[in-house]
């Protein structure tokens, strides 16, 4: 019998200081039976670092032709396109063909050098991709952070993040491997 996902009720508040954006979401989200706390602590991160008000978590590990998170215009068209952990180049190379902007969030220490360095120079020129490296150390931290019903205060300035959850917090620096054109 097939295990179902675990609910997740979060409440994120974000203020982000460099778009100017301040908002609470109430979400729901699924955590795979696979997925472990750090994966769905990344969720929430890249969530919150490219919020917006049409930004929506997907069924992710579910699914293999849907990102992790995507916004969609009103009238339907991918606009952004977010990816975690170490998708192929031919993956990247899709979603880059389907979305006006796509982030991908590697993490993992060593491993995510090593599949940076394998794919790098094959994904250098898709114009609409970022790649932002979260450090092990940090997604490590955030893995503790996880809980079922957790009220989230993450602050961004200057591209780094500060996660509160509780009397915890976690300073998340993401490493700009790759900026789009």
């Amino acid at each position: 019998m097939a295990q179902n996902a675990t609910i997740y009720k979060v409440e994120l508040s974000i203020s982000d200081m460099d778009r100017h954006y301040y908002e609470t979401h109430k979400l729901t989200v699924a955590k795979h039976p696979s997925e472990t706390d750090e994966r769905l602590m990344v969720r929430i991160i890249a969530f919150a670092l490219n919020a917006h008000e049409n930004l929506e978590m997907t069924k992710g590990l579910s699914t293999d032709d849907e990102p992790d998170i995507w916004q969609k215009s009103l009238s339907g068209e991918l606009d952004v396109w977010v990816a975690l952990g170490l998708p192929s180049e031919k993956v990247i190379r899709q979603s880059c063909s389907k979305a006006r902007k796509v982030v991908v969030y590697p993490y993992g220490g060593k491993t995510a050098e090593v599949w940076w360095d394998k794919n790098k120079n094959s994904v250098l020129r898709f114009d609409n991709l970022h790649v932002m490296n979260l450090s092990e150390k940090d997604t490590a931290e955030l893995a503790k952070l996880a809980s079922r019903a957790m009220k989230v205060q993450i602050n961004i300035q200057e591209g780094d993040a500060m996660v509160s959850v509780g009397d915890s917090i976690v300073y998340v620096t993401p490493l700009k491997w790759k900026t789009a054109a």
